[in-house]
Formats: C-alpha cells, sequence, structure tokens
C-alpha cells in the first residue's frame, strides 16, 4: 500500500480505470468516480464538491458485495474534488473493502 501521507492513518491506492461512487451530501444523489480508495477513506472527482466538514452517505459497489458508509469531507477543492474521511461503516461493508484492498494490493505488512 502506498505510505500514509503525513496526518492520514491508512495509505491510498489510485484507481486508474476508477470506481463509482453514489454520495448524498445535503442535496441531491450524484454519481462520481473515486480517484483513490483507502481503509479511512477516498478521494471523490466532482466539480461541485461538498463543503469541508459536512458529513455525505456513501455507496458503493466492490466485486464480493457492496459498501455503505458515512464519512466527513477532509478536503473539498471545486472543480476537482473532496477528500473524505469514513466516520461510520458495517463490520460487513468494512471487510468488502479491506477484500478489494488486499486484492488490489496485497496483505497489509504485519498482518
Amino acid at each position: 500500500m502506498q505510505s500514509p501521507v503525513k496526518g492520514r492513518r491508512y495509505g491510498r491506492i489510485g484507481l486508474p480505470r476508477g470506481l463509482v461512487v453514489v454520495w448524498q451530501g445535503s442535496g441531491d444523489r450524484i454519481v462520481s468516480r473515486v480517484a483513490t480508495l483507502g481503509l479511512g477513506g477516498l478521494f471523490i472527482e466532482v466539480t461541485e464538491p461538498a463543503a469541508s466538514g459536512e458529513v455525505v452517505k456513501l455507496y458503493f459497489k466492490v466485486p464480493n458485495g457492496e459498501v455503505r458508509a458515512r464519512a466527513t469531507v477532509r478536503d473539498s477543492h471545486p472543480g476537482k474534488g473532496m477528500g473524505v474521511e469514513f466516520t461510520a461503516m458495517g463490520p460487513e461493508d468494512r471487510a468488502r473493502l479491506n477484500q478489494l484492498l488486499v486484492k488490489l494490493l496485497g496483505p497489509a505488512p504485519g498482518a
């Protein structure tokens, strides 16, 4: 896995082929592309991102099912996208996300 950036607990991996996420903040549901993904969060490409600090609901499909989570927007860049940190996710969703990351990256060091 890519090494964590200062202040980031988990590394992230770029997804060149992309992954689609449905997200909803205070407005309508929006379908966007995920640029990077990790156990701690993801970066969503969207021209009109939610504001920093806003809570969003996320839904995306992975090969072994679906992942639903709540997240907080940590970085918002109009015209580019937003970085979100997962704040709530069920154990089954976390297991599916972890399984995808292990498939993409191999097991985490020490695992």
